[in-house]
């Protein structure tokens, strides 16, 4: 069978979905016609060569989408984008320490979207949201039958992070079985999926996040040495909220923006407002401004100017009566216990004092307590635990 000497019109379907038309010419160089095998392998090669083409277009094209805007003018802030921009082009590990709520999730999807994997899946997993076996289900997958209630097989996240990038946040939770599993991935690639028998490998870029201290759970014992080390190839810190500085101006007027554009109306906060705002010390950081922010915007209702009464107890006290019991009524004492203290010493018993104070106040009520300083009951009481002041049985009581 011979083609006529026509430039027929073949339609190619891509692997991502995307069509692309194919011209062919019949006619060779020497006047004859080309067979329909001849035109099955040009085609082939056409629609290989396509392929690459579109897949190079599409590397470089992430390579040239900018990273989501990371809120903030502070030093700080500069010195994490700067590093972003670093670690962004490589394929190595990084470990983001910081707070809650300082925005570890941000950076993390800051160094994706600015990598050559930026067009790849980007995946996240909170370690802390499940308990060990159905953390290891999420993460590996399994198969039908491997536990009650294993209907069928589900395919886990490192499977679906594949090719991309893939945040482990709250990695310090995870268990020493886990840690093992989570090793063998980053030094091999590999992993067993729950109730399987063959392995599977997957080409993934992983960045772990923590509000702990992987380096004294080492000492502890708590947390592999080698996976520290595999995870700390690159560190990066998320400051605080009250270490940014003007920042907290800044990611107001952005909330506040973000808000008008949702409600479709504009509000304004009074000089006073805006000044208890400054004076907090935000312990939940940026999550605890945004919430506070849209708090005051409902509270408000009609009012176009929102007035400081509408605040939060523990901000609109800010800088007055939450700072009293230490400068006045404790003052001389705190000033004598701190002599020859390093600061992460006084910093605790500082700390250590507010709780308690702000728990008597509360006749004990953890969550009048929480509220009063601006956290949430979970946090509180995960702070209290780090502090002695409470056991684990009531840490379980709110996982």
């Amino acid at each position: 069978m011979t083609l006529p000497p026509s430039n027929p019109h073949v339609t190619a379907t891509l692997a991502d979905g995307s069509r692309l038309e194919l011209v062919w010419h019949a006619s060779d160089k020497a006047g004859g016609t080309k067979t329909a095998p001849d035109l099955s392998a040009a085609l082939e090669l056409a629609r290989a060569e396509l392929e690459r083409e579109h897949e190079r277009g599409h590397e470089s094209s992430a390579a040239r989408k900018p990273a989501p805007a990371l809120i903030g003018e502070s030093a700080p802030m500069q010195q994490i984008t700067r590093m972003i921009e670093k670690v962004a082009p490589a394929q190595c590990t990084v470990l983001i320490t910081g707070e809650n709520g300082t925005g570890k999730e941000l950076v993390a999807q800051a160094i994706h979207r600015a990598s050559p994997r930026a067009h790849k899946p980007f995946v996240a997993a909170n370690c802390s949201a499940f308990n060990d076996n159905l953390l290891e289900s999420e993460l590996f997958g399994h198969r039908r039958g491997s536990f009650t209630g294993a209907h069928g097989d589900k395919r886990g996240l490192f499977e679906e992070a594949d090719t991309g990038t893939f945040l482990l946040d709250e990695v310090g939770d995870m268990t020493p079985a886990l840690q093992v599993k989570l090793l063998r991935v980053l030094q091999e690639g590999t992993f067993l999926p729950v109730g399987g028998t063959q392995t599977k490998k997957v080409d993934v870029r992983i960045i772990a996040a923590t509000n702990k201290d992987l380096g004294a759970m080492v000492k502890a014992g708590t947390f592999r040495e080698d996976l520290y080390y595999r995870l700390h190839v690159v560190a990066l810190r998320t400051p605080p909220l009250r270490e940014r500085g003007s920042d907290v101006d800044v990611l107001i007027e952005h909330f506040m923006r973000r808000l008008a554009a949702r409600h479709g109306t504009t509000k304004t906060l009074a000089d006073a407002t805006l000044r208890k705002l400054r004076a907090h010390r935000w312990p939940g950081n940026v999550r605890e401004l945004q919430n506070e922010i849209e708090r005051l915007w409902v509270l408000s209702g009609p009012e176009r100017e929102i007035t400081p009464e509408h605040l939060s107890r523990a901000i609109y006290n800010a800088g007055t009566a939450a700072v009293q019991p230490i400068t006045a009524a404790h003052g001389k004492e705190a000033e004598l216990e701190s002599e020859g203290e390093t600061l992460a010493v006084s910093l605790e018993r500082f700390e250590r004092g507010v709780i308690e104070r702000a728990l008597e106040r509360a006749q004990n009520n953890r969550t009048r307590a929480a509220l009063a300083l601006g956290v949430s009951r979970r946090n509180l009481i995960r702070k209290l635990q780090a502090l002695g002041l409470s056991g684990q049985d009531e840490l379980d009581a709110v996982e």
